[in-house]
């Protein structure tokens, strides 16, 4: 490559693809969550991901994934990262990540919401809400599913994390009313009384109990970024930005030039195939959600081991389109450890895995003190100043030293 820059970044996040406790994991209950070591451990041995192992995944551990040994030499670096942000919700590490950690705690509601928020959400959309509680939403739906159908209430919800959830069968209630009555319990949470991070839709549908399912249809609306992120130093600077899954939900919009939907992680990456055949200059970033969403908050090692291995194939594809002057980083935003306790969140250092075909070297990108140097690394990359949070490790990936 003949210039410093890699013309194009694609940084996929695994959403809750967690690899081992995090330093202050005590903080949060957390101490001794581990979501790739337990979904290791769950397979016997038996799991399978080359590619991700090639580019350095149990590397930086100080134990190998069961099933993913350690490589001598990755085909480029890796390395882990550490939160800053007071929580460890989606939100907290998107917003870090981008240059924006989350210093505040933002409310949770461990015994329900309060009775002047419910009332209010009830007399806006003249229904009446059940549930209220801290909660699995597979779990509630399951429970009052039934319920909700025949009389066409409301169920809403929360979980460690700072969220307000409203379920709702898609038969019963039009997803236009849904999400304007999730747009309005919005604007109630936006501060100063409360202060939630995500006010999340939750369609489903299905006969009964036995055969609910939770649809694609979801939509998060998310406190709009208290401040300037590296999406927003980007786009300014003209540096085109796409966003994929529900990167566009947890910006709000904000910073980025064109979004698009996911249904699930291969659609996602249907969407990345798409967008590596064009030709752009600037950063697609992407959410993969389902690895949270479907089996971390189920508690479900195996489905979250399949979709790893799922991914792990069509990264393939990912790594075999790079072109030289692309950039490809893989990193989680948290842990969902299912062989872990209770169904929330787990604080937990993430992943930081980092290609490009045009690479000389490989080695040890060591643990980041924080979420934002990815950031840090895409504003050096497009020569755009942002709000100095974050080291760049943008020289360590332009080494010139050949690979042994």
């Amino acid at each position: 490559m003949d210039t410093k820059e890699y013309k194009r970044i694609f940084g996929i996040v695994l959403d809750s693809v967690g690899t081992g406790a995090a330093p202050d994991a005590n903080k949060f209950d957390d101490v001794g969550s581990d979501t790739l070591g337990h979904v290791g451990e769950a397979y016997e041995g038996r799991l399978a991901l080359p590619n991700l192992q090639k580019m350095g995944l149990s590397n930086l551990r100080g134990k190998a994934i069961l099933g993913v040994p350690k490589v001598e030499i990755p085909i480029g670096y890796y390395g882990v990262m550490q939160e800053i942000s007071a929580g460890k919700d989606s939100m907290d590490g998107h917003w870090e990540m981008m240059g924006l950690p989350v210093s505040k705690p933002l409310d949770t509601f461990p015994n329900g919401f309060p009775s002047e928020l419910i009332k209010k959400i009830e007399t806006f959309s003249d229904r009446k809400i059940i549930g209220n509680r801290p909660e699995s939403g597979t779990k509630i739906i399951a429970e009052l599913g039934e319920h909700q159908m025949e009389t066409g209430d409301l169920i809403v919800y929360t979980s460690g994390d700072s969220v307000l959830q409203i379920a709702a069968h898609e038969d019963v209630i039009p997803l236009k009313e849904l999400y304007k009555i999730c747009e309005y319990a919005r604007s109630l949470v936006n501060g100063p009384t409360y202060t939630i991070g995500r006010v999340i839709t939750r369609p489903y549908v299905g006969p009964d109990k036995d055969h609910f399912t939770r649809t694609a249809n979801r939509h998060d609306f998310t406190l709009a970024p208290i401040g300037q992120t590296d999406l927003d130093y980007l786009k300014s600077a003209q540096v085109h930005t796409i966003g994929i899954g529900k990167i566009n939900d947890i910006f709000s919009g904000q910073g980025i030039d064109v979004g698009f939907h996911n249904e699930s992680n291969m659609d996602g990456m249907d969407h990345v195939d798409k967008v590596m055949q064009e030709d752009f200059t600037g950063f697609c970033f992407i959410n993969l959600v389902d690895f949270d969403a479907m089996y971390g908050h189920r508690r479900n090692p195996i489905g979250f081991g399949q979709a790893l291995m799922d991914f792990d194939k069509r990264l393939g594809t990912v790594l075999k389109n790079l072109k030289d002057d692309d950039l490809l980083i893989l990193t989680a935003d948290h842990g969902n450890d299912p062989g872990f306790k209770g169904t929330d969140h787990t604080r937990e250092q993430v992943p930081l895995l980092a290609y490009s075909p045009s690479m000389k070297s490989n080695g040890s990108l060591g643990i980041r003190k924080t979420f934002a140097d990815f950031g840090a690394t895409v504003l050096d990359n497009f020569n755009v100043s942002g709000n100095a949070v974050g080291t760049s490790f943008l020289k360590e990936l332009m080494n010139t030293e050949e690979i042994k």
